[in-house]
């Protein structure tokens, strides 16, 4: 009876990616950037093991939110002090710090243990146009194919 090959940290091959979030929604954003992350896009996922790739996301300031999210969607934040949480809604975190906004939403869509830790931090997030990672060869990914 034959299994199933499950990879091995030692057989992946991971690649730069550029995504650029200029005019594109939130979540489409998010989820396109968390399934690269987790490796859902290859043939050899496995769900226990890292098999994602590198996800650099450009034009994070220029990233749309749809609906009413910008004043109905709260990010909550506690100082672990009392009376210390925090309350921002979405559109004022997207003036404020749009790489916060852009983090918060992939890491919500990732394992919540430290596997998920370890995707999480192969995402970089810029509100502007340039990145620092060229020397990595990034491939660029348009957002309308992957969805």
């Amino acid at each position: 009876m034959r299994t199933t090959p499950l990879a091995k940290t030692s057989d992946i091959k991971r690649k730069w990616y550029v995504i650029d979030a200029n005019g594109v929604a939130l979540g489409r954003v998010s989820t396109a950037v968390a399934s690269i992350l987790r490796g859902k896009n290859k043939p050899q996922y496995t769900p226990n093991v890292d098999t994602g790739d590198y996800v650099i996301v450009i034009n994070a300031d220029k990233i749309k939110l749809t609906g009413k999210k910008a004043t109905d969607k709260i990010y909550y934040h506690h100082s672990d002090y009392r009376g210390g949480l925090k309350a921002t809604p979405a559109g004022e975190l997207l003036a404020k710090n749009p790489v916060r906004l852009v983090e918060q939403s992939v890491k919500g869509m990732l394992p919540k243990n430290t596997l998920g830790h370890q995707q999480f931090m192969k995402l970089h997030v810029y509100a502007g146009e340039d990145h620092k990672h060229a020397a990595q060869q990034p491939v660029q990914l348009d957002i309308n194919e992957l969805i």
